[in-house]
Parts: structure tokens; C-alpha cells; sequence
């Protein structure tokens, strides 16, 4: 499989996201730029998006549907990773930031520390209106990094300040999470085949 018929694989199992088509494969050309460029991808959301992060960096980082053989050492079974790193996981690091500079810093703060010119910061949301995810986008855009948000059909404040808002065409909690999940499936499928299906 390649990358498009990864994509439409997803438009064919998703027929309502023909509608964000054009920004689906926005996403994915801006991704797969930064992985060609030896960039990282940074992730965060609150909740049930925090979940999504860490969904995310895992088929990245990890063979996801194909093998990606890396035989640095005999015997073991590593595998090649796409590099990503999920602002939602060191609790120590959010605490810390949250108690001394304010909880909606706790991901600006990392972008600072983890981002660099060429990397993508991928901010999900479901209003699109989630502070601390627009400011860790407004920190990005500052910094020279790629930016793209995955939101509800309003986009909320992250439609404006991001390279490309992924608008899914749902408004309620749930069923915007719903179609967030095969998006960004789509979106590592595109890039796992991009860069490993020899």
C-alpha cells in the first residue's frame, strides 16, 4: 500500500470526511515534510485528546502496520521510529510548570524546551478553543514550527493561528473524538508507508 491508498482507505471507510479531504492531505504533506527534513512531531490535548496523543506518538514511534526492521543490535527486535514526543505524558514536568507558571503553560512550556525550527506541533481539541493548546500554537508558530490542529466543525481559535485546521464535520464531544481517531490513523498509515514500505 501507498500513501493515497491509505487516504482513501479512510475516505472509502469515512465518507463524510470527503468533505475535509483537502486538509486531511494538507496534514499529511506538512508531516511528511518534517520527517523529511529530520524533523519531530509534538503532540497535546486535554482528556480524551491527551489520549489521542499518546495513541499518536505510539504508531509513530513503532512499527504500526508494517515491520520497519532496524538491526542495531542482533537478535533483538528493535524497529525504526518516526520521531514524536506527547506533551501530555511527564507528570513531574506538568505539575512543576502548572504550580510555578500556570496550568494553561504546560504545553507552551515543553514547546519551548522540545521545538525547533521545522518541527510540527499537531494541538487537538475539540472546540478548538482549549487554552493551553492555544498557546502551546501561538508558542510554535513563534518558534518556526509547523502547525496543525484537529478540532470540531467550528475550528474555534485554532483555525485561525494554524497552518492547517483539520475541522471534522461533527460539534459533540464524543462523536468529534469519534473521527478523530481514523484521521490520525490515516495520517500514520500515510507516513509509515512513506518512509518504510520498501
Amino acid at each position: 500500500m501507498n500513501p493515497i491508498e491509505a487516504f482513501d482507505e479512510l475516505l472509502c471507510n469515512y465518507p463524510a470526511l470527503n468533505a475535509i479531504r483537502d486538509d486531511i492531505m494538507k496534514g499529511y504533506h506538512i508531516l511528511e515534510s518534517t520527517y523529511t527534513n529530520g524533523g519531530k512531531v509534538l503532540v497535546c490535548g486535554n482528556g480524551g485528546s491527551a489520549s489521542d496523543c499518546e495513541h499518536i506518538v505510539g504508531e509513530l514511534m513503532k512499527g504500526f502496520r508494517l515491520e520497519r526492521p532496524c538491526n542495531l543490535i542482533e537478535g533483538a527486535r528493535l524497529q525504526h521510529g518516526l520521531p514524536a514526543i506527547s506533551l501530555v505524558s511527564q507528570s513531574s514536568l506538568i505539575s512543576a510548570i502548572s504550580n510555578d507558571n500556570g496550568a494553561d503553560l504546560v504545553f507552551a512550556q515543553q514547546v519551548i524546551g522540545y521545538g525547533s525550527k521545522g518541527d510540527t506541533l499537531i494541538g487537538i481539541s475539540t472546540s478548538g478553543n482549549s487554552r493551553n493548546v492555544v498557546l502551546a500554537i501561538e508558542v510554535a508558530s513563534r518558534l518556526g514550527l509547523n502547525t496543525i490542529g484537529l478540532t470540531g466543525i467550528s475550528g474555534g481559535k485554532l483555525d485561525a493561528i494554524t497552518n492547517v485546521c483539520i475541522k471534522v464535520p461533527e460539534s459533540e464531544t464524543y462523536k468529534v473524538q469519534e473521527l478523530h481517531l481514523p484521521i490520525y490513523h490515516a495520517l500514520c498509515s500515510m507516513l509509515e508507508f512513506r518512509f518504510f514500505d520498501e
